[in-house]
């Protein structure tokens, strides 16, 4: 029993070093590269996933026995099981008393790396930009964007702290390149429906009295 104990402590406890020096080298980082404007779009609309409509329930699941069963939490358990089950001999516990130890340690590590890494997984930021939150927000034409929803221009507008492209229809007159507009509604993953914001209609209504 002491050699297993030593092999779980000892194995465990290479795998978490060198993954620990893999971190360090940079092997699995994620590239977090992104620039210009963005043009991938997620697919949610008004806040309704426009995939199958699995229920979040079941992820939730997932991700909760992802974390616990993931690779670190693993290793972190075998390597705790070992130095558990060396310790309960140190201290002349019987092989049995000592297993029960070092099975106690393992699950408890298990569980407790479980959480930890549940919650920096939870801390990390969604970069997903969801178009239902450009709905109030103040962009601009930057293609002429034809009236009576008769066909589609392009706006620009910061969401989530990033510069993004949609295409836009409008229930009103045309709205030339360079004006200011509002997000009213959202019409597909890729289609905002906008109209002149409040400064903007106030700007033509002034050049409109001063042409007559």
């Amino acid at each position: 029993m002491s050699i297993l104990f030593l092999i779980c402590a000892v194995f465990g406890g290479t795998l978490l070093l060198l993954q620990f020096l893999a971190g360090l080298i940079g092997f699995g980082g994620d590239d977090g590269s992104d620039g210009g404007v963005d043009h991938h779009l997620d697919g949610d609309v008004d806040g309704h996933d426009l995939g199958d409509g699995s229920s979040s329930s079941s992820g939730s699941t997932s991700n909760w026995l992802f974390s616990v069963l993931s690779f670190k939490s693993i290793m972190t358990a075998i390597t705790f099981f070992g130095l558990g089950g060396k310790a309960a001999l140190a201290y002349e516990f019987d092989e049995l008393q000592a297993f029960g130890i070092a099975l106690a340690f393992g699950l408890v590590t298990l569980y407790a790396v479980g959480l930890l890494m549940r919650g920096l997984y939870s801390l990390k930021a969604d970069g997903t930009i969801r178009i239902d939150r450009t709905i109030g927000k103040t962009g601009t034409v930057y293609l002429k964007i034809p009236g009576n929803r008769s066909g589609a221009g392009k706006v620009t507008l910061t969401v989530q702290n990033r510069s993004v492209e949609y295409q836009a229809i409008t229930a009103n007159a045309d709205i030339p390149t360079g004006s200011k507009v509002v997000v009213v509604a959202v019409h597909r993953p890729d289609t905002v429906e906008v109209a002149l914001a409040p400064m903007s209609t106030e700007t033509s209504s002034a050049e409109n009295t001063s042409h007559v």
